[in-house]
């Protein structure tokens, strides 16, 4: 029966088919939200082929296109692949291997929007109440409006204000870090995420950067997640990084994941070392007083939108737990209405700016999460199946969660800059190699 109520949930994710609500304070709909494509439930289970990954992930290894990659599926209940190929530590012969523990950077946030719900569930907030009943911080921001006769920059007031959806699904209007305006000067200038700071101080220095854009007009990728990280630690009223260990790592039985992982620590060797890719196709170690500078310390600052070490078994408890509506064992960390609520494309109809999103394939964006909303439309795409919701990592990590075929992935590497080989592509495709409508051709 229990097995049958797991795949009960990962079915209503999957098919939008209303899972009862019990006792989940309801969140009030994203005006104008698209909602995600219901798939055809496969006529037959979706058969993983493990040497067609082998052949995919062993040959980039080979071709020296990466330097070590490991990779974990789990399909109806059960393991059906492993395996890892090549170095965690080229220079000290140290295989890629189960217990390799990889920095996830941006795999960190869909644990923060975890964390967050886990607070939406108890109704502490609604998703479309204001950011700033909540961190008054943010009460008297002004939006950029671009620049005058004399090239000076001019500054709006905001038409609505930030919701917490807004927040979760990157549309607050926060600039990125990349933004080369008057705004991104300023954010870059006043550096609120630097490592020293706490996170109130963090809260209080982002606040006091002009917006970027109206809030709900753009999907913009920036410190939102550290946002949420903030909003975590203030309402529950526990440090952010005592939370997630007390509400996630350790109920999930996350032994290894966590922010700071000093030298004298004794699994500090079994963490892998990073390796940038150079114009001709050669990689670099970086070195490790700068690849591991944040984890190396105990720092202030316990970032949302990275900063979590992690072994691949780790993640996938993670991953597993969402596959299965929020549980995991006997650990409950969601109920299976707010994972479903978290994986439903939110991205309002009006939002047509989507930054680099559209390159991740025919996106939506729920909480926290990316959401497939249709078919690979052609070859160029990566494989998948409608209505996985997934996230990746800035060392070419990535991780999603497919409750049509009762599956969840993760693929471990440490490669910067953001995969240049097309690894995520070429593991998709193996995974998906069987199913017509999911693989990308």
């Amino acid at each position: 029966m229990k097995r049958r109520a797991m795949w009960a949930a990962g079915f209503a994710l999957a098919t939008g088919i209303t899972v009862a609500a019990a006792d989940v304070k309801p969140a009030t709909p994203a005006p104008a939200a698209v909602p995600v494509a219901t798939p055809a439930i496969a006529s037959e289970p979706l058969r993983i082929e493990t040497t067609a990954i082998d052949d995919a992930l062993r040959s980039l290894v080979q071709g020296q296109k990466l330097v070590g990659v490991s990779a974990l599926v789990w399909q109806n209940n059960r393991e059906v692949y492993f395996n890892a190929f090549g170095d965690a530590d080229r220079e000290n012969h140290k295989p890629m291997a189960r217990d390799t523990l990889v920095q996830i950077f941006s795999m960190t946030k869909p644990v923060v929007g975890v964390a967050l719900m886990k607070l939406y569930e108890r109704g502490k907030f609604q998703l479309e109440d204001p950011l700033d009943a909540y961190a008054p911080e943010f009460a008297s921001q002004k939006v950029y409006a671009g620049v005058d006769d004399a090239g000076q920059p001019k500054y709006e007031p905001l038409k609505r204000k930030i919701t917490l959806r807004d927040l979760m699904r990157h549309t607050a209007g926060f600039a990125g870090e990349d933004d080369r305006t008057a705004v991104g000067d300023i954010l870059r200038q006043t550096d609120p995420r630097a490592f020293t700071n706490t996170l109130p101080e963090f809260a209080q220095k982002f606040a006091s950067v002009p917006l970027a854009y109206q809030p709900g007009t753009r999907w913009v990728y920036s410190y939102a997640v550290d946002v949420q990280a903030y909003l975590t630690q203030k309402i529950s009223g526990v440090p952010f990084d005592k939370f997630l260990e007390l509400h996630i790592f350790k109920p999930l039985g996350m032994s290894s994941t966590r922010y700071t992982i000093l030298p004298s620590d004794p699994d500090r060797p079994r963490l892998a070392a990073m390796y940038m890719r150079n114009d001709d196709g050669s990689y670099t170690r970086q070195p490790d007083e700068e690849a591991y500078k944040f984890n190396g310390q105990d720092w202030p600052l316990k970032p949302g939108n990275f900063g979590l070490v992690s072994t691949i078994d780790d993640y996938m408890k993670f991953a597993r737990m969402l596959l299965g509506g929020g549980k995991l064992g006997r650990a409950r960390i969601l109920k299976p209405e707010t994972v479903k609520l978290m994986a439903t494309d939110a991205m309002p109809r009006e939002v047509i700016d989507k930054s680099w999103l559209p390159s991740k394939g025919q996106m939506g964006f729920g909480i926290d999460f990316a959401v497939r909303t249709a078919p690979p439309k052609d070859a160029s795409e990566a494989s998948g199946a409608v209505g996985e919701f997934f996230w990746d990592g800035r060392a070419s990590t990535l991780f999603w969660v497919d409750p049509k075929h009762d599956l969840a992935a993760v693929l471990f590497t440490q490669m910067q800059p953001f995969d240049k080989v097309g690894l995520h592509k070429a593991f998709r495709d193996a995974v998906y190699r069987n199913d017509p409508v999911a693989l990308a051709h």
